[in-house]
Formats: structure tokens, sequence, C-alpha cells
């Protein structure tokens, strides 16, 4: 191995968990891609430049909310929601859009690929392709498409083609088997814009940069509201992106807790171990045949087996706390939420919120948790009708 590549692979570790196991034609496009973003992400006309688009068009900074009515309703600690649900396109994902498709453009790239569970990222991401007027290919399980059919239509309204995945189960893992696959093919004309805090480096360094704009505001609002900060921070995790966007700045803030709530039907964290997925290695659920296991949630998108390297790192290190939170949880964090403030969440979301609301009982009033409302649940609404109405 040549010292280039090794010095490279260092750089994507957290632990024993990151790296990138990618063919060498891919490995050398994501090198390229490594070099360009250590180029730019310092750079004051890139960093001037997202700040502009963070302000101006997903409108940014959102409001830490004091969630009054609920935290009277379940006693204990204060519960603070992040509002990432109030961001244009309603999710945390335009954060990491925006990021990418501003070094896209830097390096040139005419054609977006994509993957998408739930659809936000990819709803995020043929949003920012509108803006700047490039080629854009989401693909999305086909189960998806039928579970979170409006999201497909609101991808085709903003111009992507979206391109259903019927391999496998047909789920967010086969839609990343997909893009990856299409990279490895058009990785000449293509850049992928990875939603989620997983895959080869630099994928997930890239994603918490961008994503850790949540916690950078979060951080200054909590102290401005309560002088002091966090008891906990919050978030529900599947591939990981918005729970590490929301602990970035305070990883290295030792007496605040991270806590990442994981679908209890898909327990990466709790029942994984380290296995290499979709060129990266982390914590995973595998099957008897030690291949990636078939996972279920009712939010699509936490419906995933592995998880970011950086979460792996967390785990193992104890630095983080990984929860699990059942479907009926979130269904009925989801119905509280509504009914007590008038918000209503993702079921992604409601698992942390779900998470929240057991905390809190076990804490006093002068503690303090902070909840990242990581996407609003408008597009929920159908699925979340017809289950209660079964």
């Amino acid at each position: 191995m040549s010292m280039e590549r090794a010095s490279v692979e260092r750089r994507g570790y957290f632990g024993e968990f990151g790296g990138s196991f990618v063919p060498e034609e891919l490995q050398q496009v994501l090198n390229e891609l490594e070099a360009q973003f250590l180029r730019y992400k310092d750079d004051p006309e890139f960093i001037e430049e997202f700040k502009y688009y963070l302000r101006e068009y997903i409108g940014r900074e959102n409001p830490l909310t004091f969630a009054e009515n609920l935290t009277k309703k379940i006693g204990g600690a204060k519960i603070y929601l992040k509002r990432e649900d109030l961001n244009h396109t309603g999710a945390h994902k335009i954060n990491n859009a925006i990021g990418q498709i501003l070094l896209a453009k830097r390096m040139g790239a005419k054609r977006i690929i994509a993957e998408t569970g739930a659809g936000k990222h990819g709803v995020a991401t043929a949003t920012a392709c509108a803006m700047f007027g490039m080629e854009c290919v989401i693909y999305m399980g086909k189960l998806d498409t039928e579970r979170q059919a409006l999201n497909v239509f609101r991808m085709e309204l903003l111009g992507a083609k979206v391109v259903p995945v019927a391999k496998g189960q047909g789920r967010l893992k086969d839609a990343v088997d997909e893009a990856l696959g299409d990279l490895v093919q058009n990785y000449q004309n293509t850049f992928y814009l990875l939603g989620s805090a997983v895959g080869p480096h630099p994928y997930p360094t890239m994603v918490k940069h961008f994503q850790a704009v949540i916690s950078e505001e979060s951080k200054r609002q909590v102290v401005e509201k309560e002088g002091k900060l966090p008891t906990a921070v919050i978030a529900c995790a599947g591939g990981g992106s918005n729970a590490i966007g929301a602990f970035a700045h305070y990883i290295a803030e030792k007496d605040v807790r991270l806590i990442g709530v994981e679908p209890a039907e898909a327990p990466t964290l709790t029942e994984g171990v380290p296995a290499v997925i979709h060129g990266f290695k982390c914590i995973t659920l595998l099957d008897e045949n030690g291949d990636p296991k078939p996972t279920y949630s009712i939010a699509a998108g936490l419906d995933y087996p592995g998880i970011g390297p950086e979460h792996s790192f967390l785990k193992v290190s104890g630095r983080a706390e990984y929860a699990t939170a059942t479907g009926q949880e979130a269904l009925e964090a989801f119905q509280v939420l509504s009914k007590t403030e008038g918000i209503i969440p993702a079921l992604e979301s409601s698992h942390a919120v779900a998470h929240a609301i057991k905390l809190a009982k076990e804490l006093s009033p002068e503690d303090v948790l902070v909840v990242n409302l990581s996407g609003r649940g408008d597009k929920d609404v159908e699925q979340v009708f017809h289950m209660l109405i079964k």
C-alpha cells in the first residue's frame, strides 16, 4: 500500500470504524473528492456562499423551541426542540445537500445522483439540483416509493428522475447499492450526493461538516436560554446524519450526554457487530450468513442495517449512548407532540421524542433536554392515518 493511500485511510477512520473499501477506480474519485472538500471547506468564499444559502434559501437559523406544554404534561426535565422541521423542504437533509452541491459545482459536475429512504434527502437533493440547474437521478427502494409516494411526486415535480429499486428488500440499503453502482459506472461525469453520515471516506466527514450547523446553533441557543449546557442531546439514528450534526459541537463537552435513538426493530448499535457495508466499516446487523440483515421500521429513514462510523466509535468508546424506541412508542410520541405543541414530527424524529419523554420523567426540573426534531411529519400523515384506522 502506498503512503498516499495509507494517509487517506487514516484520515477516514474513527477508531477501527470508517475507511474506504471500494474498487481502485472509485478510490481515485474519492481521493479527488476529499482533496476538493479539504480545499474548499475552509475557503472564505465557499463558507460565505454556504452561509448565504443557509440563511436566504434554507431559512436558518431555526429556533430552539421550549416545549412548555409537553414539559408540563410529562413532568421532570425541560424539553427543548431544535426545529430542523422548519427548514426549507422540511428536514435537516437540505443543510448537507446545499453544502455538497456547492462543492459539486466547483468540481464541474453536471449530473447528481443520490439515494433516499424516507424521501427527504431525495427532495433536498432535487431541490438543490433545481436551484443550480443540474441533472438529478434519485435511487429509492420500491417499498419506500410506495410508503412515501408524495415525496416521489415532489422529487419529480422538482425535475428529478426517481428510480425505484426492486431488488433485495426494496429499501434504503438497496437504494445505496444502486447509487454506488451508478457511481462506479459514471464517475467521470457524476457527483454522488450522499445524504447520511455513512459510506466510504470522505462522505461521513463531509456530511458531519455540513450538518454540524445544527449543534453550532443549538449550543449557543441553549446557553442563551438556560445559562448552561443541556443535560442531554437526543436525536434519532438511522444512518446517523441528523444525530452526528446534533452531537458535533457537544462531543468535547464531557458532561453533556449524547443519546442516539434507534428503532427497536433495527437496533444496529444494540445487536450489531463490526463489518464492512457500502464501502466502509461500521457496526452492522448481520444475518446467519454474514450478510446485512433485513430490517424494517415504520420510519423509512431509519430503515438501515448499519450506521455511520463515527456513531460506531462513539458507542464503543462510551462517549455516546444509544437507546431504542419501538414503532408503537414512536407512533404515540407522534400524536402526543402534535396534540400538546401543535407540531407534527416526522416518524424518524418521533423516536427521539419518545425517548425524551421517558428520560424527562427520570430527571429533575433543573435538567434540560435538547431533542433534535430532524423533520416534520407531513410526509408521514397518510401512513399514520392508515395505521391508526386499522
